[in-house]
């Protein structure tokens, strides 16, 4: 009896969190939200959980998740007038007011309203002066002298450099996987003090490399701490791990470790508008051009806005080039909220039009989806020299060419050479590590409390028994040695 109720409670997780992070609140709730009272709502939800013992687990599942998920947007957007107005006065002596009154309406300088107080982005300073025309023209003196500082060393790392020694072996070999390189990866993922009393079990999920025929292979597992591990079969886990645990102890961190060895490859294939033929669509294709909420939505603004990218146009490779130029352009990268505080993606991007890789990414597959161009989410880290990183990325589907890379975070590339400038619409670097071949899938052995990272999966999962751990009770360390 205990083993059936302990699988049930496990499915009905796993539904809440694969397909909809973000169900329906009741009104009552959604209108404190919006006022900003978020206190006063947590402390409403307790009461109806500690109060209406009848409610549907699912229900149940879902208040305990918002009262976490406001919680977690109380620790993104920290920071007050006081705390952001001397950052940007090191850039801009003349701000004031009315400066910031423009930016907040003009969402380049990220804001919410919590408990009555105004409470700005914790990183909403940085990106003032990534997404803002006037304030990154400001700031451009100070942006060049470190791109100068970072490009003086003649050996320094250039990914446009890369691309062309791709580019040449392609046409020399005649091959699609080319260029491999060999990696390393030591990951190390620490537990804070005293976090988790001593003698409890600590569970942790660590990234595992996907073997990807031809793109990634000769997957190696050198060594685990602790040793006993569990390695996600590759068939049937899309976001892939490997399970570790540990007992904590009192007064010292929790260190959880992997090192494993890989091979990837670049991809390059050459393909015209000229190639593409009718999409054979079938049960499995379907899935790829579907909305999948809360994430994927064709609401009305965003059926607009691909009317106004598309156009007249009705070849399926153009109109994807489309989509991707316009991103390119529109969207500049910015640092990101927690994707879980998020609840819908794709719309979020559009309306603050900025983001990072993944919710640029996000974005390009809902508006290809619109167009019943299949694209599916694709994310792991980037392990080029210098500046590895947590990365996402995905793929699109043409008729009769098949799946082609695509990462709109890279972009068009700045360069004479058209091959190199879209090199990265349909085709790919050798650093990457993909860990991910879809989001919001679930993990194995089965997390039994709610995900710190609802969507994305790179910088592992923590819980004991008594709960979740967020991403301010651990940290994650990513080596990258380069065996060739």
């Amino acid at each position: 009896m205990k083993r059936k109720s302990t699988i049930t409670i496990l499915m009905i997780i796993l539904r809440v969190f694969k397909q909809s992070v973000f169900a329906e609140l009741p009104s009552k709730f959604q209108k404190l939200i919006k006022q900003g009272l978020f206190t006063e709502c947590q402390q409403s939800m307790r009461k109806e959980l500690a109060k209406n013992l009848n409610l549907p687990a699912l229900t149940r599942l879902e208040l305990q998740f918002e009262i976490e998920r406001l919680d977690r947007i109380k620790k993104d957007f920290t920071e007050t007038r006081a705390d952001i107005i001397p950052e940007i006065k090191k850039y801009i002596p003349e701000v004031n007011d009315i400066l910031l009154s423009a930016w907040e309406q003009k969402r380049v300088l990220e804001f919410m309203i919590i408990d009555g107080q105004k409470r700005y982005f914790r990183l909403a300073v940085n990106n003032l002066f990534r997404i803002d025309p006037a304030a990154k023209k400001q700031n451009l003196a100070v942006l060049k002298e470190i791109h100068r500082e970072q490009s003086s060393d003649e050996n320094s790392f250039s990914l446009n450099r890369h691309v062309e020694q791709v580019l040449e072996l392609a046409k020399k070999t005649h091959g699609k996987y080319i260029a491999p390189k060999r990696f390393r990866i030591k990951y190390t993922l620490t537990v804070n003090e005293n976090v988790v009393p001593a003698g409890k079990i600590v569970r942790c999920w660590l990234p595992y490399p996907r073997e990807r025929a031809s793109h990634q292979t000769e997957i190696h597992f050198i060594t685990s701490e602790p040793r006993y591990h569990i390695i996600a079969d590759n068939h049937n886990y899309l976001q892939r791990t490997i399970y570790l645990e540990k007992i904590a102890r009192q007064d010292g961190p929790t260190v959880f470790q992997v090192v494993f060895e890989y091979t990837g490859h670049a991809f390059y294939q050459s393909v015209t508008a000229d190639d593409i033929q009718p999409y054979r669509m079938d049960e499995e294709l379907s899935e790829f051009i579907a909305e999948r909420p809360p994430h994927i939505v064709f609401t009305d603004e965003l059926r607009e806005l691909s009317a106004r990218i598309v156009g007249d146009e009705t070849n399926p490779f153009l109109i994807a080039k489309k989509i991707y130029e316009w991103v390119d352009s529109h969207i500049p990268w910015a640092s990101a909220r927690e994707y879980s505080t998020i609840r819908n993606i794709s719309s979020y991007c559009y309306q603050n039009m900025h983001g990072d890789c993944g919710i640029q990414t996000l974005l390009f597959m809902t508006l290809c989806r619109l167009n019943g161009i299949p694209t599916k989410w694709q994310s792991g880290w980037t392990t080029v020299p210098g500046d590895p990183g947590i990365h996402d990325w995905g793929e699109m589907y043409f008729e009769p060419v098949g799946w082609l890379p695509v990462d709109v975070d890279h972009g068009l590339r700045e360069s004479d050479n058209q091959n190199v400038r879209w090199f990265y619409f349909g085709n790919v670097d050798s650093y990457r590590l993909v860990v991910n071949d879809d989001y919001s899938q679930p993990l194995f052995p089965a997390k039994i409390h709610p995900r710190s990272e609802t969507v994305d999966f790179q910088r592992g999962e923590v819980e004991w028994e008594g709960g979740n751990l967020y991403f301010d009770q651990w940290s994650y360390h990513f080596d990258v040695e380069y065996l060739d």
